[in-house]
């Protein structure tokens, strides 16, 4: 009975207790409760936030790159209009100087054409007729061949070949611009000074590398340049010879011969020629204009590199003709890894060089002290 009396005092104590801790924890349940929500809606802006920013970060690279390819279309497409029209420029500029060249070189030649009718052995391949001026001549039995190829054994250079092309009988500003203009390395040949044409070393002397076309005994051939080497000239005539040509031109280190057909089947003669040359410390390239030149054989008794012509580009004025000896030069290049080419400054030459440029890219074109 006294237990009884004792739990009935405390037990609205407990209940009391009871109440104020379930209160409590309901509470702070709800207290809870409102925390986490209050977190997850900082969290859901946050993220809301974010994919916001994203979103615009992503429309203004995309917008940006559309402008950027926009802006990038239009500048290639203006620079494809400036190269076209440039080209453009530059066909009609080259349309121009080509037309005015092939004049220039018919007008100021012209005295220097107006020539009696040419022997036929001494084949001019009537270039003077045309009013080109330049030439050379050949000595063999078809007055419309040259000599044959020259005989060289097929070796196949693993290296980039090279082709050298000399432009003979140099001797005038047209004939000069005219080649300069091609704006590709053509070694020029100037032929020495004389009254119809005084300015010829000058011009040279304005190049940072040339040869000289030297003037040489031919079989038959009546229109010989003044001083002309010839077969029986005495050593101390070919000598001096040489010796005034190195002062009128310091920086030659290059001749080949202008004619020569006589000349040059000459043992003897070449014998005299190759002394005084190797004395002025000059090389000497063999233009082939025989089939007998004895240049070779001298060359070998004085140790020195025999270097011959291969290809005659203009034998013919025709411009097709002349792009076929352009191809033929290239591919005898491509055979022996060297090949030269000899020119004249005739206006087909200078076209033909022009329209052929594309074909050059298959070997290096060099001066010819660059060619070994």
């Amino acid at each position: 009975m006294a237990y009884c009396n004792t739990m009935a005092f405390y037990l609205p104590a407990y209940s009391i207790v009871i109440n104020n801790f379930g209160e409590s924890m309901a509470k702070r349940k709800k207290n809870t409760l409102s925390n986490s929500s209050t977190i997850l809606t900082y969290i859901a802006w946050t993220l809301a936030l974010i994919a916001i920013l994203l979103c615009t970060l992503a429309a203004g690279y995309y917008l940006g790159y559309a402008d950027a390819k926009q802006d990038a279309q239009k500048k290639e497409k203006l620079k494809d209009e400036k190269r076209v029209a440039m080209l453009k420029r530059v066909e009609e500029a080259t349309r121009h100087t080509q037309a005015t060249v092939n004049e220039r070189l018919k007008q100021v030649l012209k005295k220097e054409d107006a020539r009696s009718q040419l022997p036929k052995h001494e084949v001019l391949t009537n270039q003077l007729t045309q009013g080109d001026g330049a030439s050379h001549e050949y000595d063999d039995t078809s007055p419309s061949m040259p000599p044959p190829s020259l005989h060289r054994d097929f070796i196949k250079v693993s290296a980039k070949p090279k082709l050298a092309i000399i432009i003979d009988d140099m001797s005038l500003q047209s004939q000069v611009n005219a080649i300069k203009a091609l704006g590709i390395p053509l070694t020029m040949s100037f032929l020495p000074p004389r009254a119809a044409r005084p300015d010829s070393a000058k011009l040279a002397s304005k190049e940072n590398f040339y040869m000289v076309h030297l003037p040489m005994g031919a079989q038959n051939f009546s229109h010989e340049e003044p001083l002309t080497l010839h077969a029986n000239d005495s050593q101390s005539t070919i000598s001096l010879r040489i010796k005034e040509l190195k002062r009128v031109f310091p920086r030659v280190e290059y001749m080949n011969n202008h004619t020569g057909s006589k000349y040059t089947s000459d043992e003897k003669a070449m014998n005299r020629l190759i002394f005084a040359l190797k004395n002025e410390g000059i090389h000497f390239i063999d233009s082939r204009t025989t089939s007998d030149t004895q240049v070779e054989k001298v060359m070998t008794n004085f140790g020195l590199k025999y270097v011959a012509r291969d290809v005659f580009l203009d034998h013919h004025m025709d411009k097709a003709y002349i792009k076929t000896q352009i191809k033929k030069a290239i591919k005898i290049a491509n055979i022996h890894g060297t090949a030269i080419a000899i020119g004249h400054p005739h206006a087909n030459t200078i076209l033909a060089l022009s329209e052929s440029k594309q074909l050059f890219k298959d070997v290096d074109l060099v001066y010819i002290n660059k060619l070994y």
